[in-house]
């Protein structure tokens, strides 16, 4: 349940609707495996997994919801020499090529025979509305995950306002800045990990690990034209993440010492304890992201 990538959206108006609205529009969605013919499915599934009823849980006016998708799992080498084998014998008993078209239909009936014995693979993928904030926060590293995830909302709700968040100022240039001077923000502490790339299209890349970045053997590629791009901080006493030049925020950990802070509940309920754990995250992330937020100049209203 804690999140460990956050793909960040804006509202572009203020997101009304009501826990109830919500789940009963998420409801026409939910998520049924595949059948023996599907070669994917994808719906929503209860926001707590196998301990939740709900496709939606809400605490302090934050909605979790989750999205599962099946896929099955057929090798493209498997189909190649399937297809291959019918084409050699169509070609060997009529005395001719098979067309491109004919082949494009041998491959589909291919797949059709194949389906039924096909393994599947099933994942998931968590969103975070944070109405207040006017985010959407999606727990994924990859964009298109997190697009598929949106458009299955958007043809929930009918529609989605929303567009990916962009700050006032570069974040590179701040990073790049905050490396230069030797100055980061109050609330985060620079780690030994960054990635610098080069201002030029045929410029290179340069990524550090446990190296301390204020030294002159990392400035020296700043001066040499290179931006920070990627650079691992830590908030406070609670959350390690990358930030990433595209406004996401990677490798979320939340420390040990943090995620103990709801102890005391115990682990006898185990739905209490994921709802006190959801609410501690939420509130972890609210002061992450408004932290970050006034980091980088605060966010574009007008992108």
């Amino acid at each position: 349940m804690w999140f460990k990538n956050l793909t960040l959206y804006r509202f572009n108006k203020p997101f009304s609707v009501d826990v109830d609205t919500l789940e009963d529009a998420l409801s026409n969605f939910n998520f049924t495996p595949c059948s023996s013919q599907d070669v994917s499915k994808l719906g929503f599934s209860p926001a707590f997994g196998k301990l939740g009823q709900t496709l939606v849980h809400s605490a302090n006016g934050n909605h979790l919801l989750c999205i599962t998708k099946e896929e099955k799992l057929l090798p493209s080498q498997v189909i190649k020499e399937a297809l291959e084998e019918k084409v050699a014998v169509i070609e060997e008993q009529e005395s001719r090529k098979v067309t491109k078209k004919e082949k494009d239909g041998l491959k589909d009936e291919i797949i059709m025979t194949l389906l039924p014995r096909a393994f599947s693979r099933r994942s998931q993928v968590r969103a975070l509305i944070m109405p207040a904030l006017e985010l959407i926060l999606v727990d994924s590293s990859s964009a298109t995950k997190a697009e598929e995830l949106l458009a299955l909302l958007r043809k929930a709700l009918g529609s989605l306002p929303i567009v990916p968040v962009t700050y006032t100022r570069p974040i590179e240039d701040s990073l790049t800045e905050w490396l230069v001077k030797n100055v980061v923000p109050a609330a985060f502490e620079a780690q030994d990990e960054a990635e610098l790339k080069s201002i030029s299209d045929e410029g290179g890349i340069v990524r550090f690990k446990q190296q301390e970045l204020f030294e002159e053997e990392v400035l020296a590629h700043i001066e040499n034209s290179k931006q920070v791009h990627k650079l691992a901080l830590h908030f406070g006493q609670s959350v390690a993440f990358v930030m990433q030049s595209d406004a996401s925020l990677k490798r979320l950990k939340f420390s040990e010492e943090f995620r103990a802070s709801n102890d005391e509940i115990g682990n006898e309920d185990p739905l209490a304890r994921l709802d006190a754990d959801f609410a501690l995250m939420c509130g972890e992330l609210e002061a992450l992201l408004k932290a970050v937020i006034e980091a980088f100049g605060g966010i574009e209203e007008h992108a």
